[in-house]
């Protein structure tokens, strides 16, 4: 065999096993949704809508009102991404525009290693700390509430927005930032006003990607919430008990009965909780896609 023949084999070796992981990837992906579609679509047959989707969740009495943990997931997640944005967009201009280079070399690999630190360690630092804080801060008969699942969510959203929104602003030309000094601005000017603009969608891509991460977290909410199905109507609910869906589908799923109603309105719940996140995950690459099809990460 020739050198150019044994070349063009180790190429096309190459290109199919991509091709390959790229499509083993997508297959994966729908089999799991198949897989909840057909262990969770008994549900939507079993239960009438208006009580699949009502406001009281007690399984023993039949009542399978998923719209109280479908409110809390969606209470805790918000809450903690507005806490995370601000602090994750200015760390991310500090690091890349204002800290030194040695600076950026320290604070880059620690903010990484935050995202590795497990969830059950920062639910477990969530209720022995976090907790106990907020309860003697506020007088309130527990400190397990949807404010301390935010907090702990926005902790751990924050790598993922620092890390896209500094490749965000990473992204964004020089020329940029020499057109606005040139104008006479200052260099905080021109960070505010030229530059985090002009990465707004990748901004806005961190923020997906953050909020994809906190709606999908599981043993910190569940630790920490107080997990009081409950609806989150009142002005005082951020500091009362909530109760996400992840926190449900991982607490009773080991209890109920295979085949069960439970067991299928379980399923339905990951059904809807697949789809939020789909969704916004489909929303972060559609933001992506944009950016690249106007012709650069602005």
């Amino acid at each position: 065999m020739s050198k150019l023949a044994t070349i063009r084999w180790r190429e096309f070796a190459i290109e199919s096993l991509v091709r390959v992981a790229g499509v083993s990837t997508i297959a994966f992906v729908a089999l799991i949704f198949l897989f909840l579609l057909r262990e969770g679509a008994p549900a939507f047959f079993r239960i009438p809508l208006d009580n699949l989707f009502g406001v009281r969740w007690y399984p023993t009495f039949d009542l399978y009102g998923a719209l109280p943990l479908i409110l809390g997931s969606a209470l805790v997640t918000i809450t903690a991404i507005l806490i995370a944005l601000p602090l994750g967009v200015a760390t991310a201009v500090f690091v890349r525009e204002a800290a030194p280079p040695w600076a950026r070399e320290i604070l880059k690999p620690m903010i990484e290693v935050l995202a590795g630190i497990p969830s059950v360690v920062l639910g477990f630092f969530g209720m022995t700390l976090v907790a106990p804080f907020i309860r003697s801060a506020l007088g309130a008969p527990t400190g397990l509430t949807a404010f301390t699942g935010a907090l702990i969510l926005a902790y751990m959203a924050l790598p993922t927005i620092i890390s896209v929104a500094e490749d965000a602003l990473d992204a964004v030309p020089k020329s940029y930032r020499d057109a606005g000094l040139a104008m006479g601005a200052t260099q905080w000017q021109t960070i505010w006003r030229v530059v985090v603009p002009a990465a707004r969608s990748g901004i806005l891509t961190a923020v997906m990607l953050g909020m994809g991460r906190a709606i999908g977290e599981t043993m910190a909410v569940m630790m920490v919430t107080g997990n009081a199905a409950r609806m989150p109507l009142s002005l005082d609910s951020l500091f009362r008990p909530v109760r996400t869906m992840t926190a449900t589908i991982a607490a009773e799923m080991g209890e109920v009965a295979r085949g069960s109603t439970h067991y299928h309105v379980l399923f339905a719940i990951g059904i809807v909780l697949f789809v939020i996140t789909f969704a916004i995950n489909l929303s972060a690459a559609s933001a992506i896609f944009q950016k690249r099809r106007r012709g650069g990460l602005r």
